[in-house]
């Protein structure tokens, strides 16, 4: 069934429910639990989006498209290659993500993000997609410069980990089809990237199940799916924007 899932303020107040054209259906429960629908409806006008989840960890793959990887003359790997992005870095859609104190080139990566539903571990290819609550958009923002600074040592956790370097949203998209998306990445209005899921390396199912042989993945966890051709650097006042189509669009400021 397809489902938007939003977490919401409203009156000084938290909240999640469903989209519901220019409303916001208010639920009770938990989003991943037991829940229940209410006849509340808040116009959409009246509330601020947060971030759809508050995972518990995000992982997110490297390598994991086939145009970049050509493009860049990456090797194919054996298995998924991911890292964590740290809780202060995930961010609400239309807050800024701030620049950090340490200069150097600032990047925007638009991507498909995957939320766990259930707790799972060691699922088959098979089964990993009924753990799969829906999908969202995010930004997997990176101070490119960091990476490699230290020749001994890429340094992922801290380019991007940086507080605000994790915008996720708008909402969380059950029902859909991640293998006929497409990511739409736009700098100032100008599109900067636009590539299809489908030309992902490890698909979702391919994901979830690698992955949760290696650890627990737990409801509200989230997996970025990596980026494809088009990454880019932001200057202080960019606006950027992720669409993908059947989710929304996130955007959120750089200053």
């Amino acid at each position: 069934m397809r489902e938007h899932w939003v977490r919401f303020s409203h009156a000084g107040s938290e909240h999640f429910g469903t989209l519901e054209g220019h409303s916001v259906r208010v639920w009770s429960g938990d989003m991943f639990g037991e829940r229940k629908a209410s006849d509340r409806l808040i116009s959409r006008a009246d509330i601020a989006l947060l971030a759809p989840v508050r995972p518990g960890k995000v992982l997110a793959l490297w390598n994991n498209f086939h145009a970049l990887a050509a493009k860049q003359g990456l090797a194919a790997p054996a298995e998924p290659l991911y890292f964590i992005k740290s809780p202060n870095s995930y961010l609400d859609p239309g807050a800024t993500i701030r620049k950090p104190a340490r200069e150097g080139k600032v990047v925007f990566e638009g991507e498909l993000a995957i939320v766990i539903g259930r707790r799972c571990r060691q699922l088959a290819p098979g089964e990993a997609l009924e753990a799969v609550f829906g999908y969202t958009c995010v930004n997997d923002v990176t101070h490119a410069e960091i990476l490699n600074s230290d020749p001994s040592f890429a340094q992922w956790t801290r380019a991007k980990g940086f507080d605000t370097f994790c915008p996720l949203g708008p909402a969380i998209a059950t029902g859909l089809d991640a293998h006929q998306l497409r990511v739409v990445t736009r700098l100032n209005g100008e599109v900067r990237q636009d590539y299809p899921i489908s030309d992902m390396r490890f698909p979702v199912e391919e994901l979830v199940s690698r992955i949760s042989a290696d650890m627990t993945l737990e409801a509200g966890d989230v997996i970025l799916c990596g980026t494809s051709l088009g990454v880019g650097s932001m200057k202080p006042g960019s606006l950027i924007e992720i669409e993908i189509a059947g989710i929304g669009t996130l955007s959120n400021r750089f200053e």
